[in-house]
């Protein structure tokens, strides 16, 4: 089932919150910002940071102009009242460039620090996950776009019949929604809410085949299986200085890590990588995770970025101002109108 969109545009996004000799380094506010935007000189789509990460972002918001922003948010036991105010601020600071990385806590860690005496099925921590983000979209969904009312619409996820009072609509409608899909357990999750899934694949068939099973739940759900990107995750060692650290793409592509899909090699590599995996259809495009940080993502911008839009393969400018408008997603229509408690599909 794969279409035609995965050999349209190509979007492409970096982590910038990937440490690794120096783990101090991994919320490093000024870090964050240089990186964002190099990332932004190369025209990528977004940014991520892990957990914990909304305070940072914030600061990288007016640092930046086009760069979308997307921080993870565990959503496991998690109000969507609590998401909504914190993804909405980052949304405003940034004039709409905001997003949030669902995630979930498996382990039995971190089920105590939830309140929980065992862990959880993974099933079962996505439809959680799934009905906090579906929570946050009703008090994301204003009456009337852009007026403040204070009208109030269900709560969050634990608490649905309890009123909660919302502001006005945000510039983005509804933040991008982004799951790692690469688990099975999160596929639902993905094709029911997601704008962009994550998929760390170690082949273009392993990644293909992910994204058309994406397309095929999210249009089983009623969705436009159009208004899903997929994107392959991988992590990237480019070598230092000039040398590359031993052949990538043509010595057999991705290999595994103990951090998912690892490619090593050229910059040169690495853009034939992107282009034959994108022009084939199999993904839309590629979430970048550089081994080291300052130095990975330089050479992934000036090096594969540059040379990607000097085949006229990626964009050299930014068309709009939002992270929908990058992505090629509309603002969505207001999914919960009327009175207290209507609900629409999930978009």
């Amino acid at each position: 089932m794969t279409s035609t969109h995965g050999r349209g545009l190509l979007h492409l996004a970096a982590a910038v919150d990937q440490a690794a000799a120096d783990q101090q380094e991994l919320f490093d506010a000024d870090l964050c910002v240089e990186s964002a935007r190099l990332a932004e000189s190369g025209g990528l789509d977004f940014v991520t940071l892990g957990p914990d990460a909304l305070g940072v972002l914030a600061r990288v918001a007016p640092a930046t102009t086009r760069i979308g922003l997307v921080p993870t948010v565990t959503a496991t036991r998690t109000e969507a009242r609590h998401v909504r105010a914190a993804v909405a601020n980052l949304d405003r600071v940034s004039g709409g460039r905001a997003g949030w990385q669902l995630d979930v806590s498996a382990t039995g860690a971190e089920a105590g620090l939830s309140g929980r005496r065992r862990a959880v099925p993974g099933d079962e921590l996505w439809r959680e996950a799934g009905e906090v983000a579906d929570a946050a979209a009703r008090l994301w969904d204003d009456p009337e776009d852009g007026d403040e009312t204070g009208e109030v619409v269900p709560g969050g996820f634990g608490d649905r019949d309890a009123p909660r009072h919302i502001g006005s609509r945000l510039p983005l409608g509804h933040p991008v929604r982004v799951v790692d899909a690469t688990g099975v357990q999160a596929r639902q999750t993905a094709a029911r809410y997601a704008d962009v899934a994550l998929v760390r694949a170690a082949s273009v068939a392993q990644a293909g085949a992910v994204r058309d099973e994406l397309r095929v739940a999210a249009e089983d759900l009623g969705r436009d299986p159009d208004g899903l990107r997929v994107l392959a995750s991988l992590v990237v060692d480019l070598g230092g200085g000039e040398y590359a650290a031993e052949p990538g793409h043509g010595g057999g592509g991705p290999r595994p890590s103990a951090h998912g899909p690892l490619y090593r090699g050229g910059p040169v590599d690495l853009a034939e990588l992107i282009t034959a995996w994108h022009t084939s259809g199999a993904v839309d495009g590629f979430h970048l995770v550089p081994a080291e940080p300052r130095r990975d993502l330089e050479r992934l911008v000036n090096g594969t970025v540059a040379l990607l839009q000097h085949r006229s393969l990626f964009r050299t400018f930014y068309p709009g101002r939002t992270l929908r408008e990058h992505l090629g997603l509309a603002r969505p229509a207001r999914q919960y109108t009327g009175s207290v408690g209507s609900a629409g599909g999930a978009a």
